[in-house]
């Protein structure tokens, strides 16, 4: 495990300062076998980034955890998150409250989350009293500083609407959706030069209510871009993501989301479910 960053004063004073220093939550057994080095899924399994509406059908696909780079080039990661005790109002709290502040990044998963800014506009957007759950976080820009598996990077995750995304909307509806965390993302390398290229990737975090509680079912598509409600592959002609890439992605995802489920309910229940 990696040493922790130390927390300034005004952190550590924080009452929630203490999921920071917490034992991380461990994650499924199951999962982390299907995600292993240099043995993917067979892309002929994933789900193409055309077919969203797909994860509206009642049941489960071939393949809900596993990592492939696509033959067009394109890297592909799948992950089931089950998560007992998590109802829908904390996944939407968490999405709008964790961005006020570096430390709610970090407490999510401290071995890999270094930090959080959004722009004051949309700070107030979150802060708005009057202002639907969902639209504090989706149409807002988080940036992010993250090790997803290939070291720390600048991120900015700008979260899409439902409808944004591409779906059915007249078929996005209980029971067979509950919420949506979706965005397009582009990264670099942390310290990269601004001008630096940046990496585009597709983020869709697809939320069912189960008996138990919720269920993550995570996809993203790494070379896309969703651009007026369609995929585009942004990709130069004849380059590859390297397969190290959707591998590396996927266990961050099964670590990050087997922490958020530990610590949500109990967050959340302090926190009285209020954004401040």
């Amino acid at each position: 495990m990696s040493k922790l960053q130390e927390l300034t004063p005004t952190e550590k004073a924080k009452p929630y300062a203490k999921y920071y220093y917490r034992e991380p939550s461990p994650p499924d057994t199951e999962s982390l076998e299907l995600i292993q080095p240099g043995k993917p899924m067979n892309a002929s399994a994933a789900l193409a980034i055309e077919d969203i509406n797909d994860l509206l059908q009642p049941g489960y696909m071939q393949v809900e955890t596993g990592y492939c780079v696509l033959e067009n080039g394109a890297g592909y990661v799948a992950v089931n998150t089950k998560m007992p005790g998590v109802t829908v109002d904390m996944i939407n709290w968490w999405f709008a409250w964790h961005s006020l502040e570096d430390l709610r990044y970090k407490l999510w998963w401290p071995q890999g989350h270094f930090g959080i800014s959004i722009s004051e506009q949309d700070r107030k957007k979150v802060l708005d009293i009057n202002r639907p759950i969902t639209q504090k976080f989706q149409g807002i820009t988080h940036h992010v500083v993250e090790d997803a598996g290939g070291g720390a990077e600048d991120i900015f995750i700008s979260f899409l609407t439902p409808e944004d995304m591409g779906f059915a909307m007249d078929r996005f509806k209980s029971p067979h959706v509950a919420t949506l965390i979706a965005a397009n993302g582009l990264s670099s390398q942390l310290g990269a030069p601004a001008e630096a290229p940046k990496i585009p990737a597709v983020m869709c975090h697809f939320i069912r209510e189960i008996p138990t509680g919720v269920e993550f079912r995570s996809r993203f598509w790494l070379g896309y871009q969703i651009v007026d409600k369609k995929p585009q592959l942004l990709l130069p002609p004849g380059i590859r993501v390297p397969e190290i890439a959707p591998f590396g992605l996927s266990r961050h995802c099964i670590l990050e989301y087997a922490n958020l489920r530990a610590i949500l309910p109990e967050i959340y229940a302090e926190q009285k479910g209020i954004i401040e």
